[in-house]
């Protein structure tokens, strides 16, 4: 099957992987939260379970020294919210993410068939060591400019990120790209020549098989996969899922101060008046950690990062493997047709 799983970070684990890779599609395992020791055993484990091909997907980070006054003042933004969760006053942490360098050193060592990067792009030099362990690289573009630069860099394929998709928004070079997926597809292909993957709003197999007919070479699916039963995503997150409709999903800075595509909550709206003001990615990200594991635990949506594409209300309950073979019956039916 041309579909590979998208790297959902919070929502998906090994279990989801080789699920997907099992039934013939590509799974993706998200590592950028997982320590250099945690990576390499996940691919251990990935690889105990099946023989098929799977992906590894890391953010591209360059190393984080924000501004003390600027954690000073997203903390005291965050403080109402912690104090509904009784949580204790904040302190910045000590560290904002994972350091990729340490990160891309594992990934090298575990030489995963397939390694996917999203928020930046390789250099030539990492992109011909990755080569060397056999690897091939899919990088993540929202516009041709970004597309190019991964050609540029030595990638295999280009993962052409429509602004459909859920989650996070994987720009680099044009923060604000909004070309729709199919669009998209079309305009980096044209200038590309390298493979190109279609993600963002394929739910079905019409998404899919129309995705394909405007010359996508494969399609990269997450939301259709949020309700699976090996997936990781919380039980009031697939509840907000379960009651979404056609219209529920809104772009927001606030939860991890990068652009997302979420199902709109309580947290999303009451801090848009400070859209502008969240610092970026990681910092909000790390901030906000606690207060979203703590809604999670309590069981609520309202500070939940509810990450989900355009048209999550197609979304449904199953096996992942099942849920794979039947989005892409359907798009080979309607193909014949």
């Amino acid at each position: 099957m041309p579909i590979i799983q998208a790297p959902m970070l919070g929502a998906g684990a090994e279990a989801l992987t080789i699920a997907v890779s099992r039934a013939g599609g590509l799974g993706s395992y998200p590592a950028a939260g997982s320590t250099p020791g945690q990576l390499l055993e996940s691919a251990r484990a990935i690889r105990a379970a099946t023989q098929a091909p799977f992906a590894i997907n890391l953010f591209i980070l360059d190393p984080c020294k924000p501004d003390p006054q600027a954690v000073r003042a997203a903390i005291a933004r965050l403080a109402p919210w912690r104090a509904r969760y009784g949580l204790p006053a904040q302190t910045a942490p000590a560290i904002w993410a994972q350091d990729f360098a340490a990160q891309f050193e594992a990934l090298l060592a575990a030489a995963p068939p397939f390694a996917s990067f999203t928020f930046g792009c390789l250099t030539h030099e990492q992109a011909s060591a990755l080569h060397r362990r056999g690897s091939r690289i899919i990088g993540t573009a929202t516009c041709v400019e970004e597309a190019l630069a991964w050609q540029a860099a030595g990638a295999d394929a280009i993962c052409a990120q429509g602004i459909e998709a859920g989650g996070h928004r994987g720009s680099f070079l044009a923060q604000h790209e909004d070309l729709g997926t199919l669009a998209l597809v079309r305009a980096i292909k044209s200038a590309c020549a390298l493979p190109v993957i279609a993600a963002g709003g394929l739910m079905d197999g019409q998404a899919i098989a129309k995705a394909l007919a405007h010359g996508a070479d494969a399609v990269q699916i997450g939301t259709a996969f949020l309700l699976a039963d090996e997936a990781t995503t919380s039980a009031p997150w697939r509840a907000a899922i379960a009651r979404a409709g056609p219209d529920s999903t809104r772009m927001t800075r606030v939860f991890s101060g990068r652009r997302a595509r979420g199902i709109e909550n309580a947290f999303m709206i009451e801090m848009r008046e400070h859209e502008r003001d969240i610092p970026a990615y990681p910092v909000q990200n790390a901030l906000t950690q606690d207060l979203r594991a703590a809604a999670a635990r309590a069981g609520k949506s309202d500070c939940l990062s509810l990450w989900a594409g355009a048209g999550v209300h197609l979304a449904r309950p199953g096996a992942a493997a099942d849920i794979a073979r039947r989005i892409w019956s359907d798009a080979q039916n309607l193909a014949q047709d």
